[in-house]
């Protein structure tokens, strides 16, 4: 079976949503990587349980100069994730606003994921693993921490997401 799915990536400058990205498509980590203008697009399939996911991911900026391009998007998107630093409690606060961008703008039916970056940076954390598993569960989104550096849980992500997708009966 195969399935193809639109999958954008939200969250504030800095976050680490194009090093995600790019660990999850290149197994790649650069550490100078240059906040994304607008958006940038990459495809990465993916078998999960006898069925490959094409993932068509679009990696939008966090900049705010550049919020109001992210309906664009998000709009038909079937999965997105929503990424924070764990090491920095602000932009786990923001996540909220995206996600209810999301609610307002996106698909009735997105499946939402939240990543925790940065996780290993523990000596700096600010979020829980607890509260932000809370906030997962009360918005019905996965939750998985991740590091792009060292590359934790980056395919655990987007596996959460292809077993939350709807599954398409084959033709």
């Amino acid at each position: 079976m195969h399935q193809e799915v639109k999958l954008c990536v939200l969250g504030d400058s800095g976050v680490g949503k194009s090093s995600i990205v790019q660990r999850f498509v290149h197994n790649t980590f650069n550490p100078s990587v240059e906040s994304t203008i607008g958006a940038s697009f990459m495809t990465k399939c993916m078998l999960v349980d006898d069925c490959t996911y094409k993932f068509n991911i679009w990696d939008t900026a966090g900049q705010e100069r550049y919020r109001s391009l992210a309906p664009m998007y998000y709009r038909n998107a079937g999965a997105a994730v929503i990424v924070y630093d764990v090491t920095s409690h602000n932009t786990f606060t923001s996540v909220k606003g995206w996600i209810r961008e999301l609610q307002l703008h996106g698909s009735s039916n997105v499946i939402m994921a939240i990543a925790g970056n940065k996780s290993d940076l523990e000596g700096r954390r600010e979020v829980t693993y607890k509260e932000a598993k809370e906030y997962a569960n009360s918005v019905n989104a996965a939750f998985v921490e991740t590091s792009a550096l060292t590359a934790v849980n980056i395919h655990e992500l987007f596996r959460e997401i292809a077993l939350r997708l709807p599954k398409k009966l084959p033709a």
